[in-house]
């Protein structure tokens, strides 16, 4: 165990390096406006003096060097243009509560909902058609469309503003409603689609045999047994969604990650767009290795032994 989560480890952490390496590249390529909160007003020399003492005019690999020896410190830059020189690391920092009290609302729906949903699908044609209907809908739908009609709709039944308040609890619903959608369709589908695929197993078919009860092989065997696949994924889903959703945020004009991205991209603020999609791309690379990890601790099929005769 120790040497299979060592080896993901390492893999987990050069592909971060690669990820960070061309989100890097790909945003040098960007117009050098974007490091500059009054470029139309700067001479071109004052402009050059600015490039070269934030390192801009360095050749790439000294650019990327300098680059991960900050982000070692922790230092993500200055922002450009949102809030001209102050430091990104204190304005996520200003913004991630929201999207976690979110996230972990919207998690915790999609888990209550998409899980049970799942089950009584495998277990019941009219679940497994409404949940079908459900789901297809989900996913066939562009989600803009119905996240506008249930902002719409939604604010107009309950009598609330289609703008977020913090200290409203009210105006809550509808954005951790929207934002835990998606989760509740994913759920379901792959856990209505494992159980299926555990009740033609062969030891389901003995135990029947046996006598024993449906309800009973059910619970503590099929579903057991089809919800170990899902670990896998809990991790990745579970930090995307705590990081915000970046079309609900901006919708409701929620003052979270995912709406300041958008934000900073309007703005072409570089260094903040540069800082939060390299937490993007950490966060899904982090929570890919979870959910390897998890795997390997709770699934008693995966073996850890190098087979005999193997090379």
């Amino acid at each position: 165990m120790l040497k299979y989560s060592l080896k993901r480890l390492i893999s987990a952490i050069f592909t971060l390096i690669i990820i960070l390496s061309i989100v890097f590249f790909l945003l040098r390529q960007m117009p050098i406006e974007g490091y500059f909160d009054n470029f139309d007003k700067m001479s071109e020399t004052t402009i050059n003096s600015k490039l070269r003492e934030m390192g801009l005019l360095d050749p790439f690999p000294v650019q990327l060097k300098n680059f991960f020896s900050d982000l070692l410190r922790g230092d993500l830059g200055t922002s450009a243009k949102y809030r001209v020189g102050e430091d990104v690391t204190k304005i996520i920092l200003e913004k991630a509560p929201i999207s976690l009290k979110m996230g972990l609302l919207s998690m915790g729906i999609s888990l209550l909902i998409g899980i049970p949903l799942g089950g009584a699908m495998a277990r019941s044609k009219i679940w497994d058609r409404f949940g079908t209907i459900f789901i297809v809908f989900v996913n066939a739908v562009p989600s803009a469309i119905y996240y506008i009609f249930i902002q719409m709709y939604g604010t107009q039944l309950m009598g609330i503003s289609m703008t977020f308040e913090p200290d409203n609890l009210v105006t809550w619903i509808l954005p951790v409603f929207s934002m835990s959608l998606g989760n509740i369709a994913y759920y379901a589908m792959w856990l209505r689609r494992y159980m299926v695929d555990e009740m033609t197993r062969d030891y389901v078919k003995l135990a029947r045999a046996k006598g024993v009860s449906k309800k009973s092989l059910t619970m503590k065997h099929v579903f057991r047994n089809a919800f170990v696949p899902m670990i896998q994924y809990l991790p990745s889903s579970i930090l995307y969604t705590v990081c915000g959703s970046l079309y609900i945020e901006s919708l409701y004009g929620i003052p979270g990650m995912g709406g300041l991205l958008v934000d900073v991209i309007g703005r072409q603020d570089n260094p903040m767009v540069q800082a939060l999609v390299m937490i993007y791309s950490c966060i899904g690379i982090v929570g890919l290795l979870i959910g390897d990890l998890m795997m390997g601790v709770i699934d008693p099929r995966i073996s850890f032994a190098k087979k005999e005769g193997s090379r």
